[in-house]
């Protein structure tokens, strides 16, 4: 393949979150381990929750995420697999993934920080992280579901669990 695409798969950001029935822009993201994981590969046989949030071992955070990991058998199965992302390194991710339990892959945008945020739309410059964006994402690679808040406003899991549902 010649042309830009050819060096870099990655779209250019948009204005904003991607709405439901756009394409999900590119990601490619170490988890708390070191592999990286593609959004292609992570759709490949199944859809991706993507669960965008402002930091490891902060106390919102680690309330919603050990909500979704105290139902994790919704969130992870033959039919999804949630993603938490945050800017946060990896060894950070390791190490607070192993204090909580959780059983779901954590993706870490740390470098280039925030890259990944910023195509979703949810980096909030002024803070350097990530907002509270959630974004379900089918095989063929489009937005199906998306919800976003503020980082000092907890999602409602149960919003999550219709989104789910609803695949």
């Amino acid at each position: 393949m010649n042309g830009p695409d050819a060096q870099d798969p990655r779209p250019t950001p948009l204005p904003g979150p991607p709405r439901v029935g756009d394409r999900a822009p590119y990601l490619a993201l170490p988890d708390q381990h070191g592999e990286v994981v593609t959004l292609a590969d992570a759709v490949h046989e199944r859809a991706a929750l993507l669960v965008f949030f402002p930091f490891a071992f902060s106390p919102i955070c680690t309330g919603e995420l050990l909500e979704v990991q105290l139902d994790i058998d919704r969130f992870a199965n033959d039919r999804v697999q949630v993603h938490g992302i945050s800017c946060d390194p990896v060894r950070s991710l390791r190490a607070w993934a192993a204090r909580e339990g959780y059983r779901f892959p954590l993706l870490s945008d740390f470098w280039p920080h925030g890259e990944t945020s910023r195509a979703y739309g949810v980096f909030d410059e002024r803070e350097g992280r990530p907002g509270r964006g959630t974004f379900l994402v089918d095989t063929d690679l489009t937005v199906r579901w998306t919800l976003v808040h503020g980082p000092d406003d907890e999602r409602p899991v149960g919003l999550l669990h219709e989104a789910v549902r609803a695949l």
